[in-house]
């Protein structure tokens, strides 16, 4: 009789797919806490049932007198990896309670995934925790720092974004705050990185009747309008660009009635202010029709996060100086869009780049190397120590690596040690790519002019190709390009971000800058 008793209790505590057990009214669910905890994976060696709860929800089990625990073992198998449990009715506080897998304790860096799958592990569960909640319309929810308060903040900031600002009916706002732990530092550290890379993605999800070049700079300008004393912002018009020759942004810009804009930001966090700047250039196509090279109709909306790696970088550089990284950084995003029209760029034209060389465009849906030429040859005038540009440059890309890494092309075994040791951290990974001679002679290899804007051999090895034609308007010993057109969108292949843009890789730009700063 009392095995039934506890079963039943068990069956009421719990939710189900069929039913809610408690009666618990949207008021009061809406006006209080929720509460997410972890359960770590028994070893192999162990018995079944054998549970391993974090610090945080052992000691919420102790004050339960072990209810917690007693009704997780009756309520169904052990918890797996991102997998979550509603219970109800356990405290006066929460009138929900998730506990979420973490899979095994101490997983650590795993060399074969390239990352750090304890951190991987906390981010999934937690946000699969805060989401559970967040359909309960509960509105304000503590997490558990699952032993990694940082990645518990990520995992729940990133988890809970949802891009609806232009819908009349709206998911449920959630606020979250770290609940039994110490770590507050580590708490508040995930929270701005997280909202550093949902900066980039509210940018990248807005239509792009939205987010204009001028808009774009606009919404960056206002974030870092509170760090105005450690930053310097220059929104540079079209007549400056002319003044500057930068013939092949202009290029692509003139055949829209939206006017371009080369946005110039300065970060000066570092005490040495003669200290030499990270520079970081970012794609900045606001809509990609193509142009004349128009692209087909299916999916061209998705083109509206063509300035993801202007996002991207921007997002990066609001997220130092809110975080006040001891580094400078200038970062440059020529903003366009590429429209066709009576005075577009029409494939066979020949322009020519900042630095001298003519560009023979057979392609103006290949536009985005263009407008980077142009900022990467800008960017040497600021001495930099090193330079990363950021571009969803070619679909070639996402056949390489789909959305699994950012492909990284570098002449600096430096550079790319640094940006994977980040990439490792924030489990927004990183995968270096051939930068060949092989490549380099297929876009200097031109009928017309010096360079061509696509290979030689069209779409083989297009990412590598694109990653060379670069390469031609860069003089430093220090360069990275990141192409980002594999992870632009998140469909479930991430399972803390949502479907929609996906932001990355900001976060690994931010701990790839703030390890400059720290490490030098």
């Amino acid at each position: 009789m009392t095995m039934f008793l506890v079963r039943t209790a068990a069956r009421t505590a719990v939710r189900t797919n069929s039913c809610r057990s408690f009666c618990v009214s949207h008021t009061q669910l809406s006006d209080r806490k929720g509460l997410v905890l972890g359960v770590f994976e028994k070893e192999e060696e162990e018995e079944e049932g054998t549970l391993h709860l974090t610090e945080a929800a052992a000691g919420f089990d102790k004050s339960l007198s072990g209810k917690l625990s007693e009704l997780l073992k009756l309520s169904g198998p052990a918890l797996k990896n991102g997998k979550s449990r509603v219970f109800y009715g356990l405290h006066k506080d929460f009138p929900c309670v998730a506990l979420v897998g973490l899979g095994k304790n101490n997983a650590g860096v795993c060399r074969t995934e390239n990352w750090d799958t304890s951190k991987e592990n906390i981010r999934q569960a937690v946000s699969a925790g805060c989401r559970l909640l967040q359909d309960l319309e509960v509105s304000h929810v503590e997490v558990d720092s699952c032993g990694d308060a940082q990645s518990a903040a990520e995992g729940a900031v990133l988890g809970l974004f949802h891009y609806d600002q232009l819908k009349s009916k709206k998911k449920t706002k959630v606020t979250t705050q770290l609940h039994g732990s110490a770590d507050v530092v580590g708490w508040e550290k995930g929270i701005v990185y997280a909202e550093g890379q949902n900066l980039a993605r509210l940018l990248m999800e807005a239509p792009a009747n939205h987010i204009t070049p001028t808009a774009f700079a606009k919404t960056i300008e206002e974030k870092l309008a509170p760090h105005a004393d450690r930053v310097t912002i220059h929104k540079r018009p079209q007549a400056w660009i002319e003044e500057q020759q930068m013939g092949a942004f202009l290029s692509v810009s003139k055949g829209s009635e939206e006017p371009p804009v080369f946005l110039e930001l300065h970060y000066n966090g570092s005490p040495d202010s003669k200290q030499p700047p990270l520079l970081l250039v970012g794609k900045g196509i606001t809509f990609d029709s193509g142009g004349i090279s128009l692209k087909p109709s299916a999916s061209m909306d998705a083109m509206r996060a063509d300035m993801g790696g202007a996002a991207t970088v921007c997002a990066s550089i609001v997220t130092a100086a809110s975080l006040k990284l001891p580094v400078n950084i200038v970062g440059l995003a020529p903003l366009c869009e590429n429209m066709p029209s009576g005075k577009a760029t029409k494939p066979g034209d020949v322009v020519k780049a900042k630095n001298g060389k003519t560009i023979q465009v057979d392609n103006t849906d290949a536009e985005g190397r263009l407008i980077l030429a142009d900022a990467l040859c800008y960017g040497h005038v600021f001495n930099p120590r090193a330079i990363v540009n950021v571009a969803t440059l070619t679909g070639a890309m996402d056949v390489a690596l789909g959305s699994a890494a950012a492909g990284v092309f570098t002449n600096s075994d430096w550079l790319w040690e640094q940006l994977h040791r980040a990439s490792v951290v924030t489990g927004d990974r990183v995968w270096r790519m051939p930068l060949f001679q092989h490549y380099t002679k297929q876009v200097t290899d031109s009928q017309l002019a010096d360079l061509n804007n696509i290979g030689k051999y069209s779409r083989s090895g297009g990412a590598c190709t694109a990653a060379a034609f670069l390469r031609e308007f860069v003089k430093a010993p220090h360069w990275a390009h990141l192409d980002i057109a594999g992870v632009m969108s998140n469909k479930d292949e991430v399972p803390y971000l949502r479907k929609g843009m996906s932001g990355r890789p900001t976060r690994t730009l931010v701990e790839f800058a703030a390890g400059l700063a720290h490490n030098g």
